[in-house]
């Protein structure tokens, strides 16, 4: 021991994470321990690094984890209900940081950029939201809005509301967004024609409807790219 403190190797395991996040900052720790804080203790027989290196290891990687619902969680042994909601809260958390950071007012010049934007947000859910993203004049993102949320077949989309939201948020164009569960990306035949209908009313209101783009895990399918519209 010395100052008065037993040397690293000496602490527990559990206790490992914590000091060395307060000693070293975030960036020393592994997903596995930066879980292990959360986590908080494992149990008689598994430190709580390994029971996170155990969870990592079943899901593959964060993006699976956070997929996870607390039931699965709860299937590890070692974690209950309260672990399972702080891994979820936190990675939760983690997903809608990403989303702010990337839409602050970033100017769409591509399909690519609303893919970039909304893939964090509906890329990887298991049922079907539609959203909508309002410009300015720059053609830089003021606002985003979700306009519904169905299963995994579709949603039905309120046209008057979509211009509603344009009119409140001063917005001159839009973009239309959905994802699709199935990681297919053909639009369907409902997809073509709400895209139509929304066009239409946004050529009357001097509202422009700049693309309309379907978001999956990995791709999307833009309706401008496409040459749909």
């Amino acid at each position: 021991m010395e100052g008065g403190h037993f040397a690293i190797k000496n602490w527990s395991d559990d206790d490992k994470p914590r000091e060395k996040l307060i000693l070293k900052g975030k960036d020393a720790l592994s997903d596995a321990e930066l879980l292990a804080i959360l986590i908080g203790s494992g149990s008689r027989n598994e430190s709580a690094v390994a029971l996170s290196q155990r969870i990592l290891a079943s899901s593959k990687n964060l993006n699976a984890l956070g997929k996870m619902t607390i039931s699965l969680l709860m299937q590890f042994k070692g974690i209950g209900e309260a672990k399972a909601v702080s891994i979820v809260a936190a990675l939760e958390l983690g997903r809608r940081q990403r989303a702010e950071d990337i839409i602050k007012l970033k100017k769409i010049t591509s399909s690519k950029a609303v893919f970039d934007i909304m893939q964090p947000i509906i890329g990887e859910l298991p049922h079907e939201e539609f959203w909508v993203l309002f410009l300015n004049n720059s053609n830089k993102v003021i606002s985003k809005s979700q306009l519904s949320k169905g299963g995994i077949a579709g949603t039905v989309v309120d046209i008057r509301l979509v211009f509603k939201l344009a009119l409140e948020n001063g917005a001159t164009a839009l973009i239309l967004c959905h994802n699709h569960p199935s990681g297919g990306l053909d639009p369907s035949n409902a997809d073509k024609q709400i895209t139509k209908k929304i066009k239409t009313a946004g050529d009357i209101l001097d509202v422009k409807v700049l693309d309309h783009v379907i978001i999956t895990e990995s791709k999307y399918y833009s309706f401008v790219d496409e040459g749909i519209f």
